[in-house]
C-alpha cells in the first residue's frame, strides 16, 4: 500500500510562490505516474499537474501552466509542485496521487492512491 503525505500550503497574498511536497512511503517514482489536483469548496476535484513514471515528460491544466511547475526528488522520493503567480482562484485543497498508467491521465478516478490534502489560501 503506498502512502502519500502532502506538506507545504498555506496562507499567502496573491502574486506569492509556495512549494507542495509529497512524500511516498515506498519507491514510486518508477512505478507510478503521479499527480497534482486540487478542490475548491463547492467544486469538482480537477488535474493541475502529472509527470510520467521514469520520464521527465509533464502536463498541466491550462490555468496553471507556465505558473506551476511538477517534478521529482528521487534522493527525497517525493514529488515537488512548485507553485508561482499564485492567484486568489488557485485556493483549494491540494492533493497527490499515484496511478499505475502508461501516461498522464487528467480524470480523479485513473488514480489509486491519494494523500490526505493540503491547503492552499491565496488572498487578493
Amino acid at each position: 500500500q503506498v502512502q502519500l503525505v502532502e506538506s507545504g500550503g498555506g496562507l499567502v497574498q496573491a502574486g506569492d510562490s509556495l512549494r507542495l511536497s509529497c512524500a511516498a512511503s515506498d519507491s514510486i517514482l518508477s512505478s507510478y505516474v503521479m499527480g497534482w489536483f486540487r478542490q475548491a469548496p463547492g467544486k469538482e476535484r480537477e488535474f493541475v499537474a502529472g509527470i510520467n513514471r521514469g520520464t521527465i515528460s509533464t502536463h498541466y491544466a491550462d490555468s496553471v501552466k507556465g505558473r506551476f511547475a511538477i517534478s521529482r526528488d528521487a534522493a527525497k522520493n517525493t514529488i515537488v509542485l512548485q507553485m508561482n503567480s499564485l492567484k486568489p482562484e488557485d485556493t483549494a485543497i491540494y492533493y497527490c496521487a499515484a496511478a499505475i498508467t502508461l501516461y498522464v491521465r487528467r480524470g480523479p478516478g485513473d488514480y489509486m492512491y491519494w494523500g490526505q490534502g493540503t491547503q492552499v489560501t491565496v488572498s487578493s
